[in-house]
């Protein structure tokens, strides 16, 4: 088989594996929340965790260089300082939605994301929206619309979820670093507040890291669980064409969603209308890239 052929295929398994991990990221949070760790504890280690992985990951990459180019250019540092205050949100508001019984929301965010960003890159940056980005943009506001009158209030912790990470993606979008150094620059600027708080807790006596074996293992494998996923996607989507990526990335969602219906969270028929017009959008979506893709061809 030909390398070119080889590598293709390995990097749609690395794309494919990277969704994965994510969409059943909902089973982790459950673990952790069921050893009684809060949200925000869980987020705190997460970053702690995620740091001293992707400076590893900086390292074996050989990436000190462009790390030192980062750290030296101050609007790279302001814009990166932004974009981490952003995913440490989309992090804390993920763990509240999962562990409060919310898995069903958090899946909903997922779904809308990718046509928020495509919304955003025609505001932001005077991407043409043709008539099939339309359309399911559209979907998307009825799905929202539905899940509003659904629950009786608008499904803020999805709208939470897709702002905070659309927002994180136009950010990165203008960051002049690439994934790895990126994601060690965000956790440094995390870390200080979030190592600060671990011990907090830990000298207050309330803190899960050492309290039990299975709990303190649970929390080591946050480092990897963030970092990896991210290696994965970086290295997948230099080598795949960006349709195949517009259609897997909806394998995170869906899986969320059935852990959501698997944890026995309330699936009512009105929140059943929702999520068909989000997935009828997201297929337009995907439709209306692999036209675009053959279009170019």
């Amino acid at each position: 088989m030909p390398p070119a052929k080889d590598e293709g295929r390995a990097a749609l398994t690395a794309a494919i594996g990277c969704y994965t991990i994510w969409g059943l990221l909902p089973l982790y949070m459950h673990a952790l929340g069921a050893a009684g760790v809060s949200p925000l504890e869980i987020t705190a280690e997460r970053t702690v965790w995620a740091l001293l992985w992707a400076a590893g990951l900086v390292l074996l990459a050989r990436k000190g260089e462009e790390l030192r180019r980062v750290l030296g250019e101050p609007r790279t540092l302001g814009l990166l300082l932004a974009s981490a205050m952003l995913i440490g949100v989309n992090w804390l508001i993920y763990v509240i939605a999962v562990n409060s019984g919310r898995t069903l929301e958090a899946s909903l965010g997922y779904y809308i994301n990718p046509l928020m960003n495509m919304a955003a890159g025609a505001l932001f940056f005077r991407e043409r929206i043709d008539r099939f980005g339309m359309a399911a943009i559209a979907l998307a506001a009825v799905g929202v619309a539905v899940q509003t009158a659904a629950v009786g209030h608008p499904p803020l912790l999805s709208l939470g979820l897709a702002v905070s990470f659309c927002g994180y993606g136009l950010i990165r979008k203008q960051v002049r670093a690439d994934a790895q150094t990126g994601l060690l620059v965000e956790a440094a600027i995390l870390a200080l507040p979030a190592l600060a708080y671990v011990v907090w807790l830990q000298r207050q006596g309330v803190g899960h890291f050492g309290a039990g074996t299975w709990t303190t293992v649970l929390l080591l494998c946050a480092g990897p669980l963030t970092v990896a996923p991210l290696a994965l996607f970086s290295w997948a989507a230099r080598r795949l064409p960006l349709v195949w990526l517009g259609f897997i990335q909806f394998i995170a969602p869906t899986l969320q969603f059935f852990v959501g219906v698997a944890a026995g969270e309330a699936f009512t028929p009105t929140r059943a209308a929702a999520f068909a017009f989000i997935w009828i959008g997201a297929a337009v979506f995907a439709f209306g890239a692999w036209r675009r893709t053959r279009r170019l061809a």
